[in-house]
């Protein structure tokens, strides 16, 4: 039961990613999201199976980083365009 609903978390969290795609902190949001609930799914299931939670922290540190990596990004896109607009600016086309 537990497993369907973290499967229904990263599905509704990726339907938040592709529909909010024009701000960058939502987009973060909904990313940060995903990664917590596939977390909660891969704790879930090394319970189930008695397995050691080493890949869960493996994980983790992995999830922390990319979230890190997408504030400095957040940071440096406010900080040169003065706002999270994604179509503002004109360096993706």
């Amino acid at each position: 039961m537990h497993l369907y609903a973290s499967v229904f978390m990263v599905f509704g969290g990726l339907i938040v990613f592709s529909s909010k795609r024009k701000h960058l902190l939502l987009m973060l949001l909904s990313l940060e999201f995903v990664v917590i609930s596939m977390y909660m799914s891969i704790f879930l299931y090394l319970s189930y199976m008695n397995y050691e939670y080493f890949f869960s922290m493996i994980f983790l540190s992995m999830s922390v980083c990319e979230g890190a990596l997408g504030l400095s990004i957040l940071v440096m896109m406010i900080r040169t365009y003065g706002n999270d607009y994604i179509l503002t600016f004109s360096s993706l086309w």
